[in-house]
């Protein structure tokens, strides 16, 4: 298992203290949420403040492009140090021209589903992408509850990525705590983004090292 805090939830104050605590904590990447106020209801960060987190950390970068035409700022993202990048479906109409220059640039590419995106959105990049990101809340907003829905859409969506052989992993995001990480954990999830979890306890490396433990 994967953890991947969320620095929206951070004191961006004090961005590099806390992501400290969390890599100690055993978290395995850095998760950053990108928003422009249209796509997602929320302003929050660019490529600017990903690039002072690449001086912060060795942790791999995953930034969740939740934007309008986030094609026109995946070298942005890349060359500031992100290296893992996810794009929704819903947002963006030449997905698999996208995907396909995130990996010539080296760049795991990931595809992001929103909670009412069926699975049979992404049939056909399914095989293209790194990782697949499942919504379990609407995106917009830190500290949102989980929509227990989510947990047959990731079973589902591990049984199809089985049954095709292929090597796309699982990541989801939204309303996850210790209470329901095992849960999402054994529907099959790998990487488990936390946001208020992670770093609304005031210690992030033990909340990190909750969260391991808790899902195991």
């Amino acid at each position: 298992m994967i953890i991947a805090p969320s620095i929206l939830a951070a004191d961006l104050g004090r961005l590099a203290q806390e992501v400290a605590a969390a890599e100690r904590g055993g978290a395995g990447a850095v998760h950053v949420d990108v928003m422009d106020g249209h796509f997602a209801p929320n302003l929050t960060l660019g490529p600017a403040v990903v690039e002072a987190l690449r001086r912060a950390t060795r942790l791999p970068i995953d930034c969740h492009l939740m934007i309008e035409q986030a094609d026109r700022y995946l070298d942005a993202f890349v060359d500031a140090g992100a290296g893992w990048v996810s794009l929704h479906i819903e947002a963006l109409p030449h997905l698999q021209r996208a995907v396909a220059h995130l990996v010539r640039r080296g760049a795991r590419a990931g595809v992001a589903l929103n909670p009412s995106t069926p699975l049979a959105a992404i049939e056909e990049i399914l095989p293209e992408v790194d990782y697949v990101l499942v919504m379990s809340v609407n995106p917009g907003f830190a500290g949102q509850t989980f929509l227990p829905g989510t947990l047959d859409k990731l079973r589902r969506l591990r049984t199809l990525i089985g049954s095709r052989g292929l090597r796309a992993q699982i990541e989801v995001d939204g309303g996850i705590n210790a209470s329901n990480i095992r849960s999402v954990a054994e529907a099959g999830a790998e990487i488990v983004v936390a946001g208020a979890a992670a770093f609304g306890t005031g210690d992030p490396e033990a909340a990190v090292s909750g969260l391991l433990g808790a899902c195991r």
